[in-house]
């Protein structure tokens, strides 16, 4: 089973996807553990998988809730765009059910 941590990176991998696919259509992708990513994304997936890594947070609460704000400003705006484009995607897509699945 996997832990708390690995899904959260999961979560974060498969909204990441979603939105590279969706905003970064034609810039060039690279196939890098199972998942293709243009570079801005991979690097957005990186930084966030290490500060979820990091998190000194036990439970970890939403990042909105948060007192310690890990983010840099600019990838905490960049990571809220993500979760908001993936989200809608993933609403017109019919998919509620995996977003129900990832939050609850």
């Amino acid at each position: 089973m996997a832990s708390k941590v690995e899904t959260d990176i999961q979560v974060l991998r498969d909204f990441i996807q979603i939105y590279c696919e969706i905003k970064h259509k034609d810039r060039p992708k690279s196939d890098e553990n199972n998942i293709t990513l243009c570079q801005e994304c991979q690097e957005t997936l990186q930084y966030s998988a290490r500060r979820r890594e990091l998190c000194p947070q036990n439970p970890k609460p939403t990042c909105k809730n948060c007192e310690i704000h890990c983010y840099l400003p600019e990838q905490r705006a960049k990571i809220k765009e993500i979760m908001r484009v993936s989200g809608m995607a993933l609403i017109k897509r019919g998919r509620i059910d995996m977003l129900l699945h990832y939050f609850f």
